[in-house]
Parts: structure tokens; sequence; C-alpha cells
């Protein structure tokens, strides 16, 4: 497992590749007259209706400064109008002249050309893996936009125990450093769970957010008056939004409906963000005992709700 000045290593190297790989290294970008930034300062006044200037520096993180300086080139050189506000004369709208929306029209075919010529040689599954990577990257560095829902709760459907099995496979061993052992006990755990499912008193939900899941958890019978609690997951990404409490809360909803008496898990004393919540919902623990699985030695837990 890659410990943190290995993980800036390898961002480090992906940078100096990706801008040898899209040109950045010239003098100018897309071997025009225009750096990286003022081809950026373009591209939010082509795509924005009459902005401000300091809306601009705000989308690109631009000091004012060096902005107001890029913006009086841009006059000079015919490629920018400012336009009084109507509504406070002390403000001004930026607006491209023909000619700003010509020279940018132009770096936005040559762009597109060049992009297309890069991921040419790839087929389309591969130029699948690679947006979808991009997208991952923007997603993580990006400043996170709050959603109008963030997430929304489902019960399961067919392919999803997969996903179940390989995230807690993988977060558990870049977490905890688990081995394959554990992911073997999921396995079992989701299988046993698919091949007796009795959907009056057994339930799986999904949590999703954009579009993709990001956490799970499983309800099953233990027997006529007592459920267990298994494979409680929350994603790296969708922590913070309260997601596991609710994916916890309903658990404890479905069992009281199906006449349990009890609420059962098994969990590991240092997970303690999963036992946060359990105590928050009001279960607590009735044995601990030292264990060694997963290539770890352990103290294994057992919480009890009584509902």
């Amino acid at each position: 497992m890659q410990g943190a000045k290995d993980r800036i290593g390898v961002v480090r190297r992906f940078n100096r590749f990706y801008t040898r790989q899209i040109g950045l290294l010239g003098k100018g970008y897309l071997d025009s007259p225009f750096t990286l930034a003022e081809v950026r300062v373009l591209y939010e006044l082509a795509h924005r209706e009459s902005p401000a200037a300091a809306e601009v520096a705000k989308a690109l993180g631009l000091d004012a400064g060096y902005l107001s300086r890029m913006l009086l080139s841009f006059r000079r050189r015919g490629y920018l109008a400012r336009k009084a506000s109507e509504k406070d004369a002390r403000r001004n709208h930026l607006l491209l002249t023909k000619k700003g929306r010509a020279a940018f029209a132009g770096l936005e075919a040559k762009s597109e050309a060049e992009v297309g010529a890069m991921i040419k040689g790839l087929s389309a599954a591969e130029q699948n893996r690679l947006t979808a990577a991009m997208g991952t990257i923007e997603a993580l560095l990006d400043e996170p936009a709050e959603p109008k829902s963030p997430y929304l709760l489902r019960t399961h459907q067919p392919g999803d125990m997969g996903w179940v099995i390989h995230r807690h496979s993988v977060l558990y061993a870049d977490e905890y450093g688990f081995d394959e052992r554990f992911e073997a006990l999921v396995a079992r755990i989701a299988a046993e769970f698919i091949e007796t499912f009795d959907p009056k008193r057994e339930r799986c939900w999904i949590a999703e957010r954009d579009g993709a899941m990001v956490g799970s958890v499983v309800l099953v019978k233990k027997s006529d008056r007592v459920a267990k609690l298994r494979l409680l997951l929350v994603e790296p990404s969708a922590r913070g939004l309260g997601i596991g409490g609710r994916l916890v809360e309903e658990c404890v909803r479905f069992a009281r409906q199906a006449g349990y008496r009890k609420i059962t898990l098994w969990t590991q004393s240092m997970l303690d963000s999963a036992r946060a919540i359990y105590r928050k919902n009001g279960f607590h623990v009735v044995k601990r005992e030292r264990h060694e699985s997963f290539g770890h030695k352990l103290v294994g837990e057992t919480w009890e709700l009584t509902l």
C-alpha cells in the first residue's frame, strides 16, 4: 500500500506527463499568441453572458490585479469591449468583440482537433475509460457543489451485491490493510443473502448520489425474533452527508415493522465511525473478543439493540 510520499509522487508524475501531452510547455498555448491563462479567460468570456471581471476572477481563481492587466491587453488588441451596467454605472460588463470571438473560435476548433487526434488511436471502450478516469479526478479535486438532493436510498437490484463485495474489499484493504480473506467473508454473506432472501423480513438498501452507488447495508433474519445488520459501507466521497446514519435508521425502522424484537451486529473495535453510528441509534456492546482475522489481530464486538 502506498504511503503519502508515494501518492504525491504519482500525482506529480501524472502532472508532468499531462502537461507535456497537451502541449503546455510551449511558448504559446496551441501554437497561438495566447498563454494558457489567457485562453482560459477567453473561454469564460465566450461562455458567460456579459460577465463582470470579479465573476471571471472568482471562476478561475485569478488575482484581480493580474486579470485586470490581462483584460487591458485584450482591449488594446481589439478582443474585448466594456459595457456599463444598466443597474449600476460603476459596474462594467465584459464583451468579446467580433475579433475576439473569431480568435476564440479558432482556438476552440484547434483544441478539439488536437484532443481528437490524441484519443483517435484508442478504442471506444478505452476512450470511455479515459473520460471516466478524468471525471473521477475532477470530482475528487474540484470544489464540491452541494447537490439539490444529496443522496437517495433504494432496495437492491441485480448486480448490486457484486458492487458491495468489490467496494468492501477495496476500501477495507486501503483503509485497514485487510487481506483477501475479508473479501471471501463478504462474498459469502452476499451470496447467502441472495440465495435465501425473504423480502418480508429481509432488506438491502443501496445509497446513490449523482447516479453512483455510494453506500450499502443489509438486514437479514437471524431468528424469528432477532435480525442481524450487515455490510454497512459508505464511500469516502460521500461521508459526512449522514448516509451511514440513515442506512442504520432504515434497518431499525424495517426491523420493527417486520416484528423483530432485537437487532444484533458484529463489528471491529477500530471502526470508530461505524461504532459512533450504532451508538447514536441506541445499540450497545454486549461482547468483546480478541481474534486474528484478515491478516490482523483484532477485537471483535457484538452490538445489540432491543426494539
